[in-house]
C-alpha cells in the first residue's frame, strides 16, 4: 500500500491524474502525520484541518471534472509563519505581535499557491522574526530535529524543514536571510533553494532588506522546480521583483551536468573547520558530479569572511523590525534578539553604508568567479545538528549563530541562488548537506545539478543514509 506522506508533490499529482488517490485522502494523511509529529518535534504553530479538508474536497471535485486549477491542485503545503496567509494570524514567533489583526492578505508566494489550488494544512514555526539560525521562540518553544529530537532542526525555517522531512506535506515555503532555508534543510535531510533575490516576490518588504529571500523547501529538486514554476513570477507589490523567467524550471531539469565547470571549495580556502563526516560525504558527492561529466576543479572563491558587514546589515534590520515596540513588548522578546537589536540601533548611517560597500565588492568578486565556473560546491554546513535549544553548539566558542554558518550568509549578501542537497548522514544518522551556488539569475543551473544528484542516487528523498554507506 502506498504511503501518501512519503510521496513527492509530483508523484501525488500523477496519482490524482490516474485516479489512484485523491486530494482528500492525501490531505487527511498529511494532517494525521502533522498531528502525530507535533508533540515531539513541534513543527507547527497552527494546523488548519477543517479548512484544509474543505480545500481538498473542492480540489477533488475539480479533478473529477478533469479541470484541475493549476500546477499544484490538491497538494498539501505548509507556510512558515513569517509569510502572510489570508485568514490565519502571522505571529512571526513573537508574543509582541497581536493575534487580533485583520489577516486579510496573502504574501505573493502564498497567493500564487492559492491560485494553483494548493491545500494549506498549517503554519510552521520560526524563531522570533526569523532572527537566528535555529528555531526556538518565546511564543512556540523549541522545534526539534526529525532524526534526533535532542538536536536542533536548524533555522530559521526549522518548522518547515521538519514538516517536509517527516511527511507533513511535501512542499513548504520558507524564508532565507542568512541561510534560513539551507541550514535546516542540511540538518533535517531535505532539499531547499534560496533563489536569486527578487525571483520570488516578497511583501511586505522585509526589514532585513535585500538579504531576505523566499524559497521552496521540498523532498527533492524536481518538486522545488515545480514550486518555483508557481511562485517565481512578479507581483506588483514588490518593487524589486524580477520579470518572469524565460521558461519553466521543470523543463530544464533533465540537462544533467555534463560539460559544466564546477569549482569545489571544501573549506573556503582553509577558513572553515569542517567535521570529517561532512567533508567526506560532500567530497564523495563531488566525485560523482565528475563521473557524471562535470569538469570539477578544487578552487576557492576570493571570499574573505564578511561576517562583520553582515552583522551590521542584519542587526540593523532586527532593530528596524522591533523599532515600533514599547517597553512592555520589548520585555517579551527573545533575550538574544533584544541584544542584537540594541547593537543594531547603535550603528550610524556611515557604518551601514560601509557594510554595503563590503557587500558590493563581494558581489563583484563572485561575479568574476562565475566568469570561470558555472557552479560552486561547498558543504552547506560545517557540522551536523547540535543540541536543541541553543543558538550555538556547546563549547564552540561562538557568540552568535553566524559563527557556525560561514557557508550560507555570504550568498545572501551577493543575492546568488544557492541550494542545499542531502548527501548522506554521519555515524549518528544526522543528515549532511551539500551546497550548490550559481551566478545570479542561474537558478536553473542549481536545480539542474541538484536533480542530477537525485537521479544518480547521491541525494535521496528518503531517510538520510550514514556517510560512506
Amino acid at each position: 500500500m502506498t504511503e501518501l506522506t512519503e510521496l513527492t508533490a509530483a508523484r501525488l499529482l500523477d496519482g490524482y491524474r490516474k485516479g489512484e488517490w485523491g486530494p482528500v485522502e492525501a490531505t487527511r494523511a498529511a494532517l494525521e502525520r502533522a498531528e502525530a509529529i507535533q508533540p515531539e518535534v513541534n513543527a507547527f504553530v497552527r494546523l488548519t484541518g477543517e479548512e484544509a479538508l474543505e480545500q481538498a474536497r473542492e480540489s477533488e471535485e475539480r479533478w473529477r471534472r478533469g479541470e484541475p486549477r493549476g500546477l499544484l491542485d490538491g497538494v498539501p503545503v505548509t507556510v512558515k509563519d513569517i509569510l502572510l496567509q489570508r485568514g490565519a494570524p502571522t505571529l512571526r514567533g513573537s508574543r509582541a505581535v497581536d493575534p487580533a489583526g485583520r489577516w486579510d492578505e496573502d504574501a505573493p508566494s502564498v497567493a500564487r499557491l492559492r491560485e494553483h489550488g494548493a491545500v494549506f494544512i498549517g503554519k510552521t514555526t520560526t524563531p522570533e522574526f526569523g532572527w537566528k539560525g535555529v528555531t526556538d521562540s518565546p511564543l512556540s518553544g523549541i522545534t526539534r530535529n526529525p532524526c534526533d529530537p535532542s538536536r536542533t532542526a536548524g533555522g530559521s525555517s526549522g518548522g518547515s524543514a521538519a514538516a517536509v522531512a517527516l511527511g507533513a506535506g511535501p512542499l513548504s515555503l520558507g524564508t532565507d536571510g542568512g541561510g534560513s532555508v539551507r541550514i535546516p534543510a542540511s540538518f533535517c535531510g531535505i532539499f531547499a533553494l534560496k533563489p536569486t533575490y527578487g525571483r520570488v516576490p516578497l511583501y511586505p518588504a522585509s526589514a532585513f532588506g535585500t538579504l531576505a529571500h523566499v524559497g521552496p523547501m521540498t523532498r527533492d529538486a524536481a518538486d522545488a522546480a515545480l514550486l518555483m514554476d508557481v511562485i517565481g513570477h512578479p507581483d506588483s507589490r514588490d518593487w524589486s521583483a524580477l520579470s518572469a523567467p524565460a521558461g519553466p524550471y521543470t523543463d530544464g531539469l533533465a540537462g544533467g551536468v555534463r560539460g559544466l565547470r564546477v569549482a569545489y571549495s571544501p573549506s573556503l580556502g582553509g577558513q572553515v573547520a569542517v567535521q570529517p563526516a561532512v567533508a567526506r560525504a560532500v567530497r564523495q558527492a563531488v566525485e560523482r558530479l565528475a563521473e557524471l561529466g562535470a569538469y570539477v576543479t578544487e578552487a576557492d572563491p576570493d571570499l574573505t569572511d564578511p561576517v562583520e558587514a553582515f552583522h551590521t546589515l542584519w542587526f540593523s534590520g532586527a532593530a528596524r523590525v522591533t523599532q515600533h515596540l514599547g517597553p512592555h513588548q520589548r520585555e517579551l522578546l527573545d533575550p538574544g534578539l533584544r541584544e542584537i537589536c540594541a547593537r543594531g540601533a547603535r550603528y550610524s548611517a556611515l557604518e551601514y553604508l560601509a557594510a554595503v560597500d563590503v557587500r558590493m565588492d563581494l558581489g563583484r568578486r563572485m561575479g568574476r568567479f562565475h566568469d570561470t565556473y558555472d557552479l560552486l560546491v561547498t558543504p552547506t554546513m560545517p557540522l551536523t545538528a547540535f543540541e536543541a535549544g541553543a543558538e550555538v553548539p556547546k563549547g564552540s566558542g561562538h557568540r552568535r549563530w553566524t559563527g557556525w554558518t560561514p557557508f550560507t550568509y555570504p550568498f545572501n549578501m551577493t543575492q546568488q541562488p544557492a541550494a542545499s542537497v542531502p548527501v548522506g548522514a554521519d555515524a549518528d544518522g544526522l543528515p549532511i548537506g551539500l551546497q550548490l551556488v550559481a551566478a545570479r539569475h542561474r537558478d536553473d543551473l542549481v536545480l539542474r545539478a541538484a536533480h542530477a544528484l537525485y537521479e544518480a542516487g547521491v541525494a535521496s528523498a528518503g531517510r538520510p543514509r550514514p556517510s560512506g554507506s
